[in-house]
């Protein structure tokens, strides 16, 4: 995994509303905010909001796991990057990792397994061949 090949995905700022009874920002806006950041992800992948319109196609999540590393607090200026770690027929499995943007340093990570699913049918299907390209344009800017 290299930070070389990853995308940035989000920006924003931690707002006192954000915070809990401990004064830093709750769990639920880290996991708001890596979710705007993949929704960016995908459209960077070709997974655009008319695309799954379109095709009757969306994602769902599989898996999340998120590793908090330093409290956010109000003021916080917040940049998410993004890269895709593998790339299987119906599946992908990305890492995001959230930057202070001010200090610098990683706040938390999260890494996410998405099927690529049939809204209709609401199963997993295939990625369509445009957009395994894409993801394949991704994986070999890591293996490059």
């Amino acid at each position: 995994m290299s930070a070389e090949t990853a995308i940035e995905t989000y920006r924003g700022v931690v707002y006192p509303w954000h915070l809990d009874q401990m004064d830093h920002m709750n769990v639920q806006f880290y996991t708001a905010f890596f979710d705007a950041a993949t929704w960016h992800f995908f459209a960077a992948l070709g997974m655009t909001t008319s695309y799954f319109k379109v095709n009757g196609r969306g994602m769902a999540a599989l898996d999340m796991r998120t590793l908090f590393k330093r409290e956010l607090h109000a003021g916080a200026l917040v940049r998410i990057t993004s890269e895709l770690l593998e790339a299987k027929p119906k599946t992908i499995r990305f890492l995001h990792r959230m930057y202070e943007s001010e200090g610098g340093g990683e706040a938390a990570t999260a890494e996410i397994v998405g099927a690529h699913i049939d809204t209709a049918a609401r199963r997993s299907v295939p990625f369509p061949e445009d957009i395994v390209r894409r993801q394949n344009d991704f994986i070999g800017r890591r293996a490059g």
